[in-house]
């Protein structure tokens, strides 16, 4: 048998490296859609005013000043928040670059699984982790604390907050891909405070 198939179906049968590969896999496209989510939904609910009986009453200035950007809600949303200097043209290319890994990730995941792909996965996780944490100060810096500074200290370091959607992304990577001793501290930590709260 040639070298290279062997290696391959080695790859793909070796139920660590399968499961690993498809865990890792799901977590990438659970982890964009929060992406998405955090682009899409943060921006939506902006322009909320109120809810009633079918869900939120979105005003008119969102299809305006939004969605009128482009026909994708998503590209749309990324095109404001580029017009809002929440983020820039790299960032843009990076979302790319994540949506192309994205791609490969969920509908090669056979070749995944046996031959590995063209782009380092915890590079790739690390910039999706990284455009959704400077979305996320973005709205944090500019709605929350421009709400309320008084809830917040004069000198708070942003470098030191961590959303909330950064935070579980985070911890879905580790307690799924990372080593045992770390997603055993997630578990553990809720099972002594879960009464708690």
């Amino acid at each position: 048998m040639d070298e290279k198939v062997k290696a391959s179906w080695e790859r793909a049968l070796h139920p660590t490296t399968l499961k690993t590969n498809i865990i890792t896999a799901s977590i990438f496209s659970m982890a964009f859609e929060i992406l998405k989510s955090s682009i899409i939904e943060k921006i939506e609910s902006f322009f909320t005013n109120g809810f009633n009986e079918n869900g939120m009453i979105v005003d008119p200035e969102y299809k305006e000043k939004v969605l009128s950007l482009n026909r994708s809600p998503l590209y749309a949303s990324l095109k404001w928040l580029q017009d809002m200097d929440a983020i820039d043209d790299n960032d843009l290319e990076r979302f790319e670059h994540i949506k192309r890994c994205r791609n490969t990730l969920a509908h090669e995941m056979l070749t995944f699984a046996s031959s590995g792909v063209d782009f380092d996965v915890t590079e790739a996780f690390d910039e999706m982790i990284g455009l959704l944490r400077k979305i996320e100060i973005w709205w944090f810096e500019n709605l929350e604390m421009a709400i309320t500074p008084e809830a917040y200290p004069e000198d708070l370091d942003l470098d030191l907050v961590i959303p909330g959607p950064v935070w579980t992304l985070q911890m879905l990577i580790d307690v799924a891909l990372g080593p045992e001793e770390v997603a055993r501290k997630y578990y553990d930590y809720f099972v002594e405070n879960a009464d708690k709260t």
